[in-house]
């Protein structure tokens, strides 16, 4: 699968909603934008589902202070997406790049992958 690098305002609109809730730490307003039966990989654990997501959303970082900027973008098909987001903070190393991999249908997030 080949990416094509796309500026990060070219995103769709699903998630571009979700990252500014997530970076606001808006739970609430960020799990809207995933589908009932979402799945999302984090460090190795997965969340099914928007209760579990929610829960994820809620508590992934919070023992750190950082801030987050969407740095890059890029499309691999019709339905799936990667944000690129730079994190700087008092977590271990202090900066890092996280790649989000986001798999969409109908307007939704049924799939986030998170990974450097």
């Amino acid at each position: 699968m080949t990416a094509q690098t796309i500026e990060p305002t070219q995103l769709p609109a699903t998630i571009r909603t979700y990252l500014t809730a997530h970076a606001a730490g808006e739970a609430d307003a960020a799990v809207r934008a995933f589908a009932p039966d979402a799945v999302v990989v984090d460090e190795g654990r997965t969340f099914r589902g928007t209760a579990e997501v929610l829960e994820f959303l809620r508590h992934a970082g919070a023992q750190y202070h950082y801030t987050t900027a969407l740095v890059g973008a890029s499309r691999l098909d019709d339905a799936q997406w990667v944000a690129v987001n730079r994190l700087e903070g008092d977590f271990p190393g202090g900066v890092a790049e996280l790649g989000y991999r986001f798999t969409l249908a109908d307007d939704l997030i049924t799939e986030l992958v998170i990974a450097p």
